[in-house]
């Protein structure tokens, strides 16, 4: 589960790249996130988001059952403290794969609101042109174009203002999910520390259990 999930996050971190550079993969990528998001396709990674879901809650559900189990015991014992540190370990995990995953379909979104507005833009500048290589016409006509040329370039400058402001938000989702890769590490670090802690108080009780059975047989001669 820990691998396959981490593998996901791998895939969705490579796919994030893909889409912040201009390559000539980014095409390819964006072309199969295309695809992704017609006929049947949606439908099958919500269902796969909502499984994923259900699993962080029950791994959620799992942690507060084994802190109340330690508040009421008085202390946890090693297998408990395990078990809290991989259900802990995976939910972080869900948690960010959920988050890059959602990320992407902004990112995806973003880019084709951005082709959208270049092609608005390229329309803003053919009739800019139009209206220059106009200016002999009737006065009348040069009134309207220059009316819409002011309305059109007003939107230009809201459109790039947006795009600016979108870039940023982009830029601080891409910080948030190398700070998620980063914690998502530590907690591996601890999830293996706990387990190595396990082990030794594992070997110290069945040293315990044999130093005393040597003395009940010591005491029974």
């Amino acid at each position: 589960m820990i691998q396959l999930l981490f593998a996901a996050i791998s895939a969705e971190a490579l796919l994030i790249l893909l889409l912040l550079f201009k390559t000539p993969v980014r095409k390819l990528a964006v072309i199969g996130l295309d695809r992704v998001k017609r006929g049947h396709g949606p439908m099958v990674v919500k269902t796969v988001a909502g499984t994923v879901c259900v699993v962080l809650g029950s791994g959620v559900y799992s942690m507060v059952k084994i802190r109340r189990r330690g508040i009421e015991d008085g202390a946890a014992n090693p297998t408990d403290q395990v078990l809290m540190a991989k259900h802990l370990l995976e939910s972080t995990l869900m948690g960010a794969t959920l988050f890059l995953a959602l990320m992407i379909d902004r990112l995806h979104h973003y880019m084709r609101e951005l082709r959208l507005r270049r092609k608005s833009m390229e329309t803003v500048k053919k009739q800019t042109r139009a209206f220059e290589d106009g200016k002999n016409g009737n006065s009348e006509e040069l009134k309207n174009l220059e009316e819409e040329t002011r309305t059109l370039r007003e939107k230009v400058k809201l459109l790039e203002s947006d795009l600016e402001r979108r870039t940023k938000d982009v830029h601080a989702a891409e910080a948030n999910s190398v700070a998620l890769r980063k914690q998502s590490e530590g907690f591996l670090l601890e999830y293996d520390r706990l387990l190595e802690e396990n082990q030794n108080l594992r070997s110290q009780l069945q040293s315990l259990d044999r130093r005393l059975s040597r003395s009940g047989s010591k005491k029974n001669t």
